[in-house]
């Protein structure tokens, strides 16, 4: 899990940073992504050595980034109407959204799978 973190994370930063020079630079809101990729990136090198504490708070980084995205991600019926006022927004904002909801399954489903090992060395 600590590598699909790290990995999560890159992408993020590569993302915001695509889209702060795709909108001319215009808004430091389009590194948002950077951002949360950044601090992925970071509790996933700290998940290397503490896999517990880095995972869970990246995945509360995810969680919150989900909440933070979503807004935007409701203007996707803007979008395809073509009436969205910041197109670029949405489109990016889909995309971290999707890519965080994705990172959260993963985790969970790793979490379960952790618990049930555990559960199954101690029978």
């Amino acid at each position: 899990m600590p590598r699909l973190t790290i990995a999560l994370g890159i992408v993020l930063v590569v993302l915001g940073l695509i889209s702060y020079a795709a909108t001319a630079f215009a808004s430091w809101t389009a590194l948002i992504p950077s951002i949360l990729g950044l601090l992925l990136l970071i509790f996933g090198l700290v998940g290397l050595k503490r896999p517990k504490l880095g995972i869970h708070v990246a995945l509360v980084i995810a969680a919150v980034g989900i909440a933070g995205t979503a807004m935007n991600v409701m203007q996707l019926g803007d979008l395809f109407a073509g009436t969205a006022e910041r197109p670029a927004a949405v489109i990016v904002s889909t995309i971290t959204f999707v890519l965080l909801i994705a990172y959260v399954i993963a985790g969970v489903r790793s979490f379960i799978n952790a618990r049930r090992w555990k559960d199954q060395q101690a029978a």
